[in-house]
């Protein structure tokens, strides 16, 4: 079988009338998507990078000619692959000659690639590492606060943000009630990082709730709540889950319904969280009342919602999206205080998960395939920053940030290499990263579409696309493995990223160490054979490249996963977490010892600097969510069918409410300018009724495309947002953070709504 593996899942190649190649659903998925059924479409794109480029200063003047001013500015020089990969060579010796590998920033980020091999991120970093080491990143932009705090709470095993959730086979048997705040958004649930071959977040949903599961949501929008008539959504104002998470907490302890065998035996600090609770310190309880007047529930509502908490077998699911803002943690580590309070932590199917619907995989009953991937090797620079922190990386040169425990400095990068990602499109305040992008001497991208990094390159590669070359795709938290068949041949001009370092490599003097003298295949051979000497049960290679895929307990009833907390319940003395205390740490000396100002020693309420209690909402009055887009993967496919037809004239559309359209007098469809002090995008409005006022929702992924007067005709909420970091613990992004104001859209100088002019 002919298959295609990308991040929305797989499929069949197969051909139209004229023989074209064309996508078609994979026959073994329930609810394929349609998203990448258009992914061929990209091939013969106008923004096709087909030939490697230079900005046309820095190729005749050289990188010490100060021409970074012109990043982004200038048109490219199209050279051979000898020339583009000589430069190259030549730029890495020289930066690290005169400043050490510590100057290279290698900024490659995931999702270039379901692949195993051609992964972008491993094959750039393993071409680094032989180079000599390069400054690196840590951690996700997707799962960043989550995944500092968590260790802390729950120690090391639970960083990874699908390790805490129980099954969804679990939660249909055996829970009764499912509170998620952020919502349960199952468009999100249509992809996963080594893709899969089976969708089944919606069928698992659609189980539980046969079996009877009550679900209530807590989110600003009602579009975030699955549907069924035993679904209820509560809207709240954007950043203050965690007030109302505080204020059930404190039900829970004011009418004695706290479980208090399990405080004691299984978590540490509980009477100091109490303290706060009541407000012994401040004065203040954190009551329904008085999460009310910050959230918009309803007192009573909160009191209800907390009361069955307690008298049903429970869960409590916090979305990723909640850690993606000012103060980010605090969400995560009061649904671990609040469940811990009603007792549930640790029976089937209860207590707490973080990310069910986020991607396909959070709460999947199937073995784990844990296997090989293409070998980076060790970098010996260990400078590093989280990944969120680019902008202050670039902008301030022997500096430090703060980060977990310790100060990290910052290197003088003189030379950044990107792969496998468009920092233009994710990360926060994109005209401030302009304006940081310009300071390195040589900027250098390998991309297959002239996306907003591209074009701020002094260097660009051209790379073949996924569908342009074989591979194995697989996800360590699901069950497929896909042999994912090239499509059709690069365009004339163009290389895979394997075929592009390994010419970069031989100048370097590397080739063999970089690419072992193995060709596509033997790589394939070798990864496969990894996995089946973990799985034994799995067909060997030759059979599997013939099927075109393989699964561990294929055509069985796939055994659950222990819930993780199972054994930990049962007998802390026996089972400890590996935190410091060997319990579950509701109040973490570790963290309070940093001395961190934004981050405390247990779950609290701290008011952003961005939310709609704040000052500042009084000049910018809505607060604006970048939630993931459905009609495609980040900026992926952005050029694709569904991301377009999605569009209104050729631009993004965002919501607000009925309410607040009829103030702005604004009409369902009309060009909108959204903007605020850092910057300013238009979108096209589509009124939605279910979305409460004061909120306006513009998902992410729209590529970056600032006219001449700075205004982003490319929808992106991320010219809005703030690098201001989840805290000083995490410095994770917190884009969900972020006020504007809204109104018409007008050219400048002609007085008209610039619905009438389609660009």
């Amino acid at each position: 079988m002919h298959l295609f593996a990308t991040h929305f899942g797989t499929y069949e190649v197969g051909a139209d009338a004229n023989g074209k190649p064309r996508l078609l659903p994979f026959r073994h998925d329930p609810d394929p998507s349609e998203i990448g059924l258009g992914y061929l479409d990209l091939a013969d794109h106008p923004e096709r990078i087909r030939a490697p480029m230079v900005r046309r200063s820095w190729l005749e003047k050289g990188p010490l000619a100060g021409t970074g001013g012109s990043r982004g500015r200038e048109d490219f020089v199209e050279v051979d692959w000898d020339k583009a990969t000589s430069l190259i060579a030549d730029e890495l010796r020289r930066v690290r000659s005169a400043h050490g590998n510590q100057a290279i920033f290698g900024g490659s980020y995931g999702w270039a690639s379901a692949g195993r091999f051609h992964h972008a991120q491993s094959q750039l970093k393993r071409l680094l590492n032989l180079a000599g080491g390069f400054t690196s990143s840590v951690n996700t932009y997707s799962y960043g606060a989550a995944g500092v705090l968590l260790p802390h709470v729950l120690g090391p095993d639970y960083k990874d943000a699908c390790d805490t959730s129980p099954s969804w086979s679990d939660i249909a048997d055996n829970c009764e009630l499912l509170v998620g705040f952020g919502g349960l958004r199952l468009t999100n649930a249509q992809v996963e990082a080594g893709g899969t071959g089976s969708h089944r977040a919606v069928e698992w949903l659609r189980r539980c709730q046969e079996k009877g599961l009550r679900i209530v949501v807590f989110s600003p929008t009602a579009s975030d709540a699955p549907e069924g008539s035993n679904v209820r959504h509560v809207p709240l104002r954007p950043n203050t889950d965690a007030a109302v998470m505080l204020a059930m907490c404190h039900t829970l302890l004011t009418e004695g319904l706290l479980d208090c065998p399990f405080l004691k035996r299984c978590t540490v600090g509980f009477g100091e969280f109490e303290s706060y609770l009541i407000g012994e310190a401040d004065g203040i309880a954190k009551d329904a009342e008085w999460a009310s007047k910050i959230s918009g529930v309803p007192a009573g509502t909160i009191v209800e919602i907390a009361e069955d908490l307690h008298d049903l077998r429970s869960l409590v699911n916090v979305a990723w999206s909640l850690q993606r803002a000012r103060f980010g943690e605090q969400p995560f580590w009061a649904a671990i205080a609040l469940a811990s309070m009603a007792g549930h932590v640790g029976q089937r199917g209860c207590g707490f998960a973080f990310g069910l619907t986020a991607v396909n995989s959070v709460g999947q009953p199937v073995r784990r395939l844990k296997g090989p991937a293409f070998e980076q090797g060790v970098n010996p620079v260990r400078h590093f920053i989280p990944v969120a922190r680019i902008t202050e990386l670039l902008e301030n040169p022997g500096g430090r940030i703060d980060y977990d425990g310790r100060p990290l400095e910052l290197p003088d990068i003189r030379l950044v290499w990107w792969a496998g990602g468009n920092p233009f499109h994710h990360h926060q305040d994109l005209n401030r990263l302009s304006e940081a992008f310009r300071r390195p001497e040589t900027v250098i991208v390998t991309e297959n579409m002239w996306t907003g990094t591209a074009r701020m390159a002094d260097i660009v590669l051209p790379s073949a696309f996924p569908f342009e070359r074989d591979d194995i795709a697989a996800s360590s938290r699901d069950n497929w493995l896909v042999y994912s068949r090239r499509v059709m041949d690069p365009p004339a001009g163009v290389q895979t990223d394997h075929e592009a370092y390994r010419l970069v490599a031989e100048k370097l003097g590397c080739r063999e160490r970089f690419d072992e003298n193995l060709g596509i295949d033997e790589w394939l051979a070798r990864i496969y054979e990894g996995y089946r000497e973990r799985y034994p049960e799995l067909p060997d290679y030759q059979a599997f490249r013939l099927r075109g895929f393989a699964a561990l307990d294929e055509g069985e009833m796939a055994p659950a996963p222990a819930d993780h907390f199972r054994r930990f319940v049962t007998d802390p003395a026996a089972a400890p977490l590996k935190t410091p205390s060997g319990r579950i740490e509701i109040r973490s000396s570790t963290v309070g010892n940093f001395g961190y100002p934004d981050i405390g020693v247990h779950p609290a309420w701290r008011e952003p600097e961005e939310w709609l209690g704040a000052p500042l909402a009084s000049r910018h009055r809505f607060h604006l969510l970048s939630p993931q887009p459905a009609h495609r993967l980040h900026g992926q496919l952005e050029y694709g069918p569904a991301s377009q037809n999605a569009k209104l004239h050729g631009y993004e559309r965002f919501q607000l409410s009925a309410a607040d359209a009829e103030e702005l007098d604004v009409k369902d469809g009309e060009l909108c300018e959204l903007y605020n002090d850092r910057g300013s995008t238009v979108a096209a409005l589509a009124v939605d009724d279910r979305l409460m006022p004061g909120v306006a929702v513009l998902p992410t992924g729209g590529w970056f495309r600032p006219d001449a007067a700075g205004i982003d005709r490319g929808g992106n909420p991320n010219t809005l947002t703030a690098i201001t970091p989840a805290s000083h613990l995490s410095q994770a992004t917190a884009p969900n953070s972020c006020l504007v104001s809204i109104r018409p859209w007008r050219r400048p100088g002609d007085g008209s709504s610039g619905e009438q002019h389609e660009d």
